[in-house]
């Protein structure tokens, strides 16, 4: 029983042996003896809650913070022993704060809740009972076979039963899982291969043996034992077996698979982190900065109480004739005394931490983030996808960024090649419209050549090219010659499939009829071998089908079919494939086509270096480059080709390196017939971006899965490295002695040469070793670098690396964007996670902490959002600190003048309404509008960026300034009300004398209106609303109280007010005094603002400065009036002037189509319609 308990409590997991035994269609042993394993269902959770967990979870998560937990002892104590305040005056503003914030981050997990019941919703057909059977998809368990159609995505880790095809194989595609919209082939063991229906599926009995889940994507091991006729028949089951869930099917009518591991032991799973509760560098300094105040408030209630005590140590203030003590008060313990003394000054002055902060915050945060959406400027108009905002918590963060890592393909790319260039015979060619135009004269090029380069329309009329006498002859033919076998290598060299519909049809023979239009449509494990099959069949060279042993390519409508001898794989070290065919002819020819370097060095003919050098200038326009070339065999030499890889093939041991040999002695002797360069698509203004990113002094790395060449290539392509930049390189380390050797020499490499930008480039197996033993030295080179590149990249490792920068002893702000449920992990391990919403696959949207849907959208969230973000909550973070300093330390001065009896000064009702109304909406309004400079200043500028970078308006200095001056307006407030009415002074034309009260409220009243205008001197961008509240605020509080004291409140159990405010305002002196003492608070601070801008100006304030020069206002669609009049009122615009504000005279704006980035601002932010015309 306590063992179940702890395995829902996810304590102690249901499997515990290092394997797992499965049934297929949970065909247990019928001899009673056998205990199947427990395995979890096919749920995915991406959410916190659950409805049962809700309150106790987030009531934990909130009291964590040092205010809502500092307000909940507050108000335990003020219940438990009398106290000068009510309990409701804690009690309530606490309650709203938890409610509030409960409710915001309820709706959020309710949000991330439908997503997951889309997901675990979805039909799926399980064969059951010898059918199929409709269920969804949370219903599949371990064990159970289920059907997959064409464009299906896999709900679980399945094991390759069978296909539509006879050999069991199938085509996937990971474009969720890795990003890559490559065709993946997979195949059944041959047992179960053959059984394509239902009815043949149900009577397979097999067991599978494999390893217990893990996350690693390119690794499973099992095996499965198939009875047959009493017999067992053992197979072994590799990844090629395996079909991951979010993969989907393609080019495969429909496939049978076992489900192996479900729900949250998928690999997909697997290799998402746990999902933990991300803090912003703000909320941080927040704490720190209630601590403080903490301090400062203890250190306020223990002076209090001392010199209450020192006060009372004369008998005659002990006990004074008007303040008898009761029997009980002299008996007590003076220890107790001294604690309930301490606790009630605690409670008087508590105020002084501002509970309504965090509440505010959260709405900030909550409403704010409404803006990102609708923001028309990251909506994606061909994918109509706008960005999303899936945690508001994070929106300052976007302003503090520092490292940004990518993923490479789908998000900095389209995945998507595009044949661009070509080189054939030494000349260089580009693809223009479908025809091959030369490079430049050349001067052996006849009207004749260029015609036939234009178009293959010469093929139609020519007999075979291997066969024909006249091309040993003609130059021009040659020249045809060689084009003509350039591109039937390249559309021969490659494993390359069609559609299944024109598959089915290829094997039927329509070949023969060359006037029935085919549209073909391909699918590739590699996007360069698409891109350069479709290119030749643009040109003229079109690829119709393969079977196993035949491929036809059409040329012009002439057909011609060629025998598939034999492949010879691509692999890594070779790093080249080769195809040998049999022409109709009958010769027998090798293609290959692979990596300059691998190609080259075995070519005997061919224009070797005119070629080499057309491949060294398609690199340097960052294209992929592959060369392609030929070797024509003799019947001997083919006969010693076949039987040496016949061998080769069959051999029981050394199978791998009898084959490298043979390949090494087959692919030799070539001639090369020219390169080809390939351009994988960059998504638009991705180059633009990076340099934007770069200026603002974020650090870009690239972690990508690809592999090394390609991974460099783009990185040049999209700007990440520079032609100018030094690539270091870490990569193919074996051992942690060679690891270490090579960071030193990569260390002083950096070190003894500074003026280079250098980038290094680092792959997964060197990455594990030097994380592993070497982190300092790793991190030390890393920091050094401009730009990284990490390349072969398992799931977990982006996570890692990410990590090591977080803990880094710089602590710096990271962000994390990609597109693929491979890069949830490192999204999910950043402070801030960007989710690419791509063509395939949402995973990495959905457990994002936003998603766009281009990464040129990152600039303008960036600059623009996260430097409003941050500068509006940085603002209301130190103006909540200083507005409760102004309240409370009146508070505490008040103490000296009543003989620390606890007397408030305040009426109980301004306690409870300072934060929640008199003072609360100007800044909340000032944290969802204001922009202290014009969006288009931002993100055309994003050196500004910088202005705002490592949390600097919410350094110590900062904070210590508005501190000071919270203090310096409060010691005004209180002394300048005592020198008017403390000194038996009568203000009122009766003589009648101002009492307690009345002072407490005067110093409330130059309080609220300070403050509020204090408030208004920051905000640089006024609308309608900011003036509503501003000015409203005021208004309010003079209504309230000409309500709430003259009249009297029967419910009101006394009613200390009655009167006092009408008899306040009644005298011309206090009015006058209001004024004086609202100047003098705010005086120093103007001459202080002035004085910076003109002596010591930051970027962004010289950016104001040149916006106001230039006529460009904070926003003219709201800076303006409907007359055309600034918003600017005209007694200020000197000032306004001078500090950065709206220009004073009216100007038109309107963006010219040249402007970077983004041609027009149709930014939500406007808050009304643009019309340049009239504002």
């Amino acid at each position: 029983m306590l063992r179940w308990v702890r395995q829902q409590l996810g304590f102690d997991p249901p499997h515990q042996s290092d394997t797992r035994t499965i049934y297929i269609a949970n065909r247990f042993p019928l001899n009673g003896l056998y205990t199947p394993q427990k395995f979890i269902d096919n749920r995915i959770i991406s959410s916190k809650y659950t409805v049962w967990n809700f309150v106790p979870k987030n009531l934990f998560e909130q009291f964590r913070r040092v205010a809502n937990f500092y307000f909940l002892i507050i108000f335990l104590v003020q219940l438990m022993i009398d106290t000068p305040t009510s309990p409701i005056t804690s009690g309530l503003p606490l309650f709203f704060v938890i409610t509030v914030t409960a409710i915001k981050q309820g709706y959020e997990d309710w949000l991330r809740h439908n997503s997951d019941n889309e997901v675990n919703g979805a039909p799926v057909y399980v064969v059951r009972s010898g059918g199929l059977v409709k269920t969804r998809s949370k219903n599949i368990r371990v064990g159970d076979i289920v059907r997959i159609a064409k464009d299906e995505i896999f709900p679980a880790d399945l094991v390759l039963l069978s296909s539509d095809r006879l050999d069991g194989s199938c085509h996937v595609t990971t474009a969720s899982l890795d990003g890559e919209t490559n065709l993946k082939t997979h195949v059944a063991v041959p047992e179960t291969a053959v059984l394509q229906t239902v009815a043949n599926l149900d009577t397979l009995v097999a067991v599978i043996e494999c390893q217990q889940p893990e996350a690693d994507l390119y690794r499973f091991m099992g095996r499965m034992i198939i009875t047959q006729q009493m017999e067992e028949i053992v197979r072994p089951l590799g990844p090629e077996s395996l079909l991951l869930r979010g993969a989907r099917l393609k080019n495969t009518k429909e496939i049978f698979g076992v489900a192996v591991y479900t729900g949250m032991e998928t690999k997909m799973a697997l290799n998402y982190k746990s999902k933990s509760q991300k803090r912003s560098a703000v909320e941080k300094s927040m704490n720190t900065f209630l601590i403080i105040y903490l301090v400062i408030l203890i250190s306020e209630a223990i002076i209090s109480t001392i010199l209450k005590y020192s006060w009372q140590a004369e008998e005659k203030w002990d006990e004074p004739w008007y303040n008898q003590k009761t029997e009980h008060q002299r008996n007590s313990s003076k220890i107790l005394r001294f604690i309930s003394d301490f606790l009630a000054f605690l409670v008087l002055y508590n105020f002084i931490i501002p509970i309504s902060l965090y509440v505010t915050v959260e709405m900030q945060k909550f409403l704010g983030s409404f803006f990102i959406g609708w923001d028309l400027d990251l909506y994606h108009e061909e994918s109509d996808q706008k960005a999303q905002v899936n945690t508001s918590d994070l929106n300052e963060e976007l302003g503090q960024v520092e490292y940004v890592f990518t993923d490479k393909t789908g998000t900095l790319t389209e995945n998507e090649m595009q044949f661009r260039e070509c080189s054939i015979n030494g000349l260089k060619y580009q693809e223009v419209n479908g025809r091959l135009v030369p490079e430049g004269p050349t001067p052996d090029s006849s009207e004749g050549n260029l015609s036939y380069l234009n178009s293959l329309s010469h093929l139609n009329n020519l007999s075979h090219l291997t066969t024909s006498s006249t091309f040993r002859t003609s130059p021009e033919n040659e020249l045809v010659k060689e084009h003509d076998l350039f591109f039937k290598a390249v559309s021969l060299c490659h494993t390359v499939q069609i559609s299944s519909v024109q598959a089915a049809g290829f094997g039927d023979g329509p070949w023969q009829s060359s006037l029935v239009p085919m549209q073909v449509e391909y699918y590739a494990s590699s996007p360069d071998e698409k891109a350069l099959v479709e290119a030749a069949a643009r040109i003229g060279v079109e690829f119709i089908g393969s079977s196993e042993e035949t491929m036809a390519v059409k040329i012009l409508g002439k057909l011609e079919r060629y025998k598939l001898l034999h492949i010879l794989e691509f692999d890594s070290d070779r790093r080249r494939m080769s195809v040998i065919v049999q022409a109709p002819s009958g010769e027998k020819f090798l293609f290959a086509k692979g990596a300059e370097s691998s190609i080259l060095p075995k070519c005997i003919g061919g224009e070797i270096e005119k070629t080499r050098m057309h491949v060294d200038e398609f690199a340097l326009k960052g294209l992929r480059t592959l060369c392609v070339a030929y070797r024509r065999f003799t019947s001997k030499e083919y006969e010693e080709v076949d039987r040496r890889l016949f061998e080769a093939r069959t051999a029981l041991q050394q199978r791998e390196e009898k084959l490298a040999d043979v390949f090494q002695f087959i692919e030799r002797d070539l001639t090369l017939l020219g390169a080809t360069a390939v351009e994988d698509r960059l998504q638009d203004k991705v180059r633009e971006t990076i340099e934007a990113l770069r200026m603002a002094g974020i650090k870009v790395w690239v972690l990508t899965g690809d592999k090394h060449e390609t991974a460099v290539s783009v990185s040049l392509s999209c700007g990440h490295f520079h032609r100018t930049m030094n690539i270091l390189e870490l990569i193919n380390q074996k051992l942690d002695s060679e690891c270490a050797e090579q960071l030193r020499q990569l260390a002083r490499r950096i070190t003894e040469d500074h003026v280079i930008q250098h980038g290094l480039v680092v792959d997964g197996t060197s990455l594990s070793l030097a994380l592993r033993e070497h982190e300092k030295l790793f991190m030390e080179v890393c920091r050094n670098c401009s730009a990284v590149l990490c390349c072969r990249m398992a799931p977990l490792q982006k996570a890692k690396v990410i990590r090591l920068i977080k803990i880094s002893p710089e602590k710096p702000i990271t962000l994390a964007v990609g597109d693929g449920a491979n890069d949830v992990s490192m999204i999910q391990e950043a402070h801030v996670g960007i989710g690419i919403m791509g063509k395939e696959g949402r995973q990495a949207a959905r457990n994002s902490d936003y998603a766009i849907a281009r990464f040129k959208f990152l600039s303008k969230l960036l600059f623009v959002h996260g430097h409003f973000y941050y500068i509006r909550i940085a603002t209301l973070v130190q103006y909540f600190f200083y507005k409760n300093v102004c309240f409370i330390t009146p508070q505490f001065l008040y103490q000296f003048y009543c003989l620390f009896s606890q007397q408030t000064l305040y009426d109980s009702v301004y306690l409870t309404l300072y934060n929640i109304c008199f003072t609360s909406l100007p800044i909340l309004i000032y944290s969802l509008l204001e922009q202290h400079i014009d969006p288009h200043i931002l993100q055309n500028k994003p050196t500004l960026y910088r202005d705002i970078s490592k949390n600097c308006h919410l350094s110590i200095k900062t904070f210590l300034y508005w501190t000071i001056l919270g203090f310096s307006h409060a010691f005004i407030f209180f002394f300048g009300s005592y020198f008017l009415i403390g000194k038996d002074t009568s203000l009122l034309g009766n003589g009648q004398m101002f009492g307690n009260w009345t002072f407490g409220t005067l110093v409330f009243t130059v309080m609220v209106i300070t403050v509020t205008v204090k408030m208004a001197l920051e905000t640089h961008f006024w609308t309608w609303i900011n003036h509503l509240v501003t000015w409203g605020s005021i208004i309010f509080y003079f209504v309230f109280s000409l309500f709430y004291g003259g009249i009297f409140w029967p419910f009101l159990g006394s009613q200390h007010m009655y009167f006092v405010f009408i008899q306040l305002l009644s005298s011309g002196s206090v009015w006058f005094a209001i004024i004086i003492m609202v100047v003098a608070c705010l005086f120093l601070d103007i001459v202080k603002k002035v004085f910076d801008r003109q002596l010591h100006p930051t970027s962004t304030e010289k950016a104001q400065l040149t916006e106001a020069n230039s006529g460009i206002k904070c926003l003219d669609s709201v800076c303006c009036f409907s007359e055309g009049e600034a918003a600017c009122a005209s007694v200020g615009r000197m000032v306004e002037r001078v500090i950065g504000r709206c220009s004073p005279s009216p100007v038109s704006r309107s963006w010219s189509a040249s402007d970077p980035f983004y041609t027009n601002d149709r930014s939500i932010l406007t808050l009304s319609t643009m019309d340049s015309s009239t504002c």
